[in-house]
């Protein structure tokens, strides 16, 4: 993979995926700034590159913190003077059932694993444009694109990540920046209470990384993927669409005796589509916009 001298900014790299993923950059010759909200474990990951002749740099950030991700990203572009890769790890769960959550709880898992999210690639993204290139690889989860029990905030954050990053790669396209998104499961302190034990044991963070690492690489041209991958099983998720049922001349409104009628040709997603983007899903509807 082309990741020689390439730099990579990686957030909640302190311990597990995170951790994993700038450990294999740095294998590899990138240079990586290490980032998470623990100290200790900034230190901790840091040295280990080092010490297995890496090139590495940590900061303690706070990804909902705008003045200490600004101050990371200075010292980044101090350091190595450029941005070749983001990856957006950093994350946190507070579950609950839906009824029983706070307001706190909803709050503060968007703030860190959406709102996070944002802040970080708002403070890198006009350096990749200037450089007219960039990654930016986005962890999302199953729970978003599935659902989970008890997990209402963290599925609201994380399928909110996958409708930033179908923004994101249509208006990073003309600079040459992809956008990508991950959906991984793994052992890590977010899973340690949710996967269980025999399953936790085995999800080694590991199986994350060769993917992570093929689409920060030259290698990698595609833009707008979602991945989901776990223990060594790696498959697209896409949003598609049925091919529905025309009701209508485009002037006519239906009844809704005639959308009950039409129900189960409605809800089919035989043969589906897959729409790049809005324009797209439009023109289907070409014949009714005349």
């Amino acid at each position: 993979m082309r990741l020689k001298d390439k730099v990579a900014i990686i957030t909640g790299a302190g311990q597990g995926i995170g951790q994993a993923t700038a450990m294999k950059f740095a294998r590899e010759g990138a240079r990586v700034a290490v980032c998470d909200i623990n100290r200790a474990s900034v230190d901790d990951t840091v040295a280990t590159i080092v010490a297995n002749g890496g090139e590495a740099l940590g900061y303690t950030i706070d990804v909902t913190d705008k003045a200490s991700i600004a101050k990371m990203v200075e010292g980044v572009m101090g350091a190595w003077g450029r941005i070749d890769t983001l990856v957006n790890n950093a994350g946190i769960v507070q579950d609950a059932q839906f009824r029983k959550m706070t307001d706190d709880q909803f709050e503060r898992v968007i703030d860190v694993n959406l709102k996070g999210v944002y802040n970080v690639t708002k403070a890198v993204v006009d350096i990749m444009i200037e450089q007219n290139s960039g990654c930016i690889l986005n962890a999302s989860s199953i729970v978003g694109i599935y659902g989970n029990f008890g997990q209402t905030n963290y599925a609201a954050a994380k399928l909110g990540i996958v409708g930033l990053t179908n923004v994101m790669k249509l208006e990073g396209a003309k600079y040459n920046i992809r956008t990508n998104v991950i959906a991984p499961v793994a052992a890590s302190r977010l899973t340690e209470d949710v996967l269980p034990p025999q399953l936790f044991e085995k999800m080694k963070p590991d199986f994350i990384t060769p993917l992570v690492l093929y689409l920060a690489s030259e290698q990698c041209t595609d833009t707008g993927m979602i991945i989901n991958c776990t223990l060594g099983y790696y498959s697209r998720s896409a949003i598609v669409t049925g091919p529905g049922a025309f009701l209508s001349d485009g002037h006519k409104i239906p009844e809704p005796e005639e959308i009950m009628a039409a129900w189960d040709k409605i809800k089919s997603l035989e043969n589906p589509k897959y729409f790049d983007q809005l324009p797209e899903m439009f023109g289907v509807l070409g014949p009714l916009l005349q």
